[in-house]
């Protein structure tokens, strides 16, 4: 390699560190495209472009070292994130087809965001027992009360779970939500009033969920509620309420788990039922072939 291309490619480097470092701190969402094998020897293998801020205001940080394929892998990197995928690997002929000097290239795709978190509006006890497993899931935590004594630093050992002992809950709530991006919101508070004054907190922003816990009369009374005061219907509507599926939680603990299941579902994507659906669809679909041909066998 010329001095002149390691220079260009720790400028690329520095570029894509000063990115990624954003994008953490902005509490966004990218994807980190890498060129892992190529059938051209000279190819510069390990070659790196960032994508951030896809849809209409798409931006890129370094290069794969050719404008074609890096405007491919930018539109891939666009339908990578939309999955909500982790990590994946594509061969070039797999997405853009018609670049076929680079047919057998692979790319990785890796997403690149802030860990989750998780800011809980009430530490009563089913928002205790949700701080302790969101922690123990692998989610930065936040647990507001407005009782001292009940986020007493004893009660919660665990070190990613953040404290908050709220003088004023909407305060409390918008210092902890931020700018909202990769952070989810339950509120599992101790009546309407403190409900009404989180989720007024909440709906302003764009958090990627938020949950309310109570019946549905409960429910529909703070969002009727807000409904009159003027609030954005379309957002009112993203409102998780009652929060968490339908597991037919009894228990704090089961409760929690319901919830924090909704949580882990909206970010990855999931569907919430049970894995072993097909299966059963299956098994009926070839109990009704079996009955129907015995019926034919009858006649």
């Amino acid at each position: 390699m010329s001095s002149g291309e390691s220079h260009d490619s720790k400028q690329q480097s520095e570029s894509i560190s000063a990115a990624v470092l954003r994008i953490l701190q902005q509490g966004s969402v990218a994807v980190m495209a890498t060129l892992i094998e190529a059938a051209n020897a000279a190819t510069n293998v390990g070659a790196k472009l960032l994508v951030s801020d896809l849809g209409a205001t798409t931006q890129t940080a370094g290069t794969l070292g050719n404008e074609a394929l890096d405007l491919a892998v930018s539109d891939q990197a666009a339908r990578v994130l939309e999955s909500r995928a982790d990590l994946r690997v594509f061969q070039i002929k797999e997405f853009a087809p018609a670049l076929t000097e680079w047919s057998d290239a692979k790319i990785l795709f890796e997403r690149i965001q802030a860990e989750p978190r998780l800011v809980i509006c009430g530490a009563g006890h089913v928002g205790a027992s949700l701080a302790k497993l969101a922690s123990l899931t692998g989610y930065r935590t936040t647990l507001i009360d407005d009782r001292g004594e009940f986020v007493a630093q004893q009660n919660f050992p665990e070190k990613n779970i953040e404290l908050v002992a709220a003088e004023n809950w909407s305060d409390a709530v918008r210092a902890a939500v931020g700018n909202g991006h990769g952070v989810s919101v339950a509120i599992v508070t101790r009546g309407h009033s403190e409900d009404e004054q989180c989720l007024r907190a909440v709906i302003p922003i764009d958090v990627d969920y938020v949950g309310l816990i109570g019946s549905k009369r409960r429910t529909n009374i703070v969002l009727r509620r807000l409904s009159d005061d003027g609030f954005d219907v379309a957002r009112l509507q993203r409102v998780h309420a009652p929060v968490g599926l339908d597991i037919g939680a009894v228990t704090p603990e089961e409760v929690a788990l319901a919830i924090m299941a909704e949580v882990v579902a909206g970010r990855r994507g999931g569907k919430g039922g049970p894995l072993s659906a097909w299966r059963r669809e299956k098994n009926a679909e070839v109990e009704g072939k079996i009955g129907e041909e015995g019926k034919r066998g009858k006649g």
